[in-house]
């Protein structure tokens, strides 16, 4: 269980570091060279601008904007740290699941389910993880756990 808490929390900290530096770089998967964020394009507009659900209005008047580009890729770069090295799991796994979840709710109407998609999956799994300790497995969770403000702040675990 522990090897697979582990390579779990490994494998969804690369999910959300890949997701950071292809559309810091433009490494030519989701994001082509010519948008990357360096080049100075957006990592929100082509996604939220796209957004027809519910929730378009919302998601539609933050596409593009400076503040939602920077908090977008500061918590796909912070979360995917934290979760590849297993520290600040509690925290990276609230914030990670939040971010899921407005993903989810920018891609609704789903298109094969009524509610359930890959997104809510990852923000269930994250929780678990947290849950688990899953830092402390393959990760510096361990170490972590024994620092002083750790210790003092459960939070920071």
């Amino acid at each position: 269980m522990a090897i697979a808490a582990g390579l779990t929390r490994i494998a969804i900290g690369w999910v959300f570091l890949w997701a950071f530096l292809d559309k810091t770089f433009g490494l030519g998967y989701a994001t082509p060279a010519d948008r990357a964020w360096i080049e100075g394009g957006s990592p929100t507009a082509g996604f939220l601008s796209g957004v027809q659900g519910p929730f378009a209005e919302l998601f539609n008047n933050m596409a593009g904007q400076a503040w939602a580009d920077w908090l977008f890729m500061i918590g796909l770069l912070g979360i995917g740290v934290a979760l590849m090295l297993g520290v600040f799991m509690n925290l990276a796994a609230a914030s990670g699941a939040v971010m899921l979840v407005l993903m989810w709710a920018a891609v609704l109407p789903l298109d094969n389910n009524p509610f359930m998609d890959d997104h809510l999956v990852y923000a269930l799994v994250l929780g678990l993880l947290a849950l688990m300790g899953a830092g402390r497995y393959l990760g510096v969770g361990s170490y972590w756990e024994k620092l002083p403000f750790v210790k003092r702040f459960p939070i920071l675990r």
